[in-house]
């Protein structure tokens, strides 16, 4: 089998613990990464972004659960290098988005992956970005 990358946006990773429009397809891919059918790829601010939002928005409780089980789901998570800050601020750039949302972009281009966003305010014109629910 061919390895497919896929990059989750933290838009994505929210709705991972939630109910929510999307919720369903944002667990398809996180199930299909623990079949082996993929991988996914995230970079160190998505796991941030993810945990804070869920602290905020269901509490601690769930928020632990969810590092727990992200970590546990053997999620790749690349750190934040020179190269992927320099390519975030040219998507940022590019995009008129924000820093946050560029960096999950800037994944999906060095690694030659799949973008996976639920915002397609920020993530719309990226060229074959997969948008889930909103």
């Amino acid at each position: 089998m061919t390895e497919r990358l896929v990059v989750l946006d933290a838009s994505v990773g929210v709705k991972l613990f939630r109910t929510e429009s999307g919720s369903v397809g944002a667990r398809a891919v996180l199930d299909a990464h623990g079949a082996g059918e993929l991988t996914v790829v995230v970079d160190t601010l998505f796991m941030y972004e993810v945990v804070a939002a869920l602290c905020a928005r269901e509490g601690e409780h769930v928020a632990r659960a969810a590092w727990e089980a992200l970590s546990d789901a053997g999620v790749v998570v690349l750190p934040l290098t020179d190269a992927l800050m320099r390519a975030a601020i040219n998507v940022r750039a590019r995009l008129g988005c924000s820093l946050y949302d560029a960096t999950s972009v800037a994944v999906a281009e060095l690694a030659g992956a799949t973008l996976y966003s639920a915002d397609s305010r920020a993530h719309g014109t990226v060229p074959g970005a997969v948008i889930i629910g909103e």
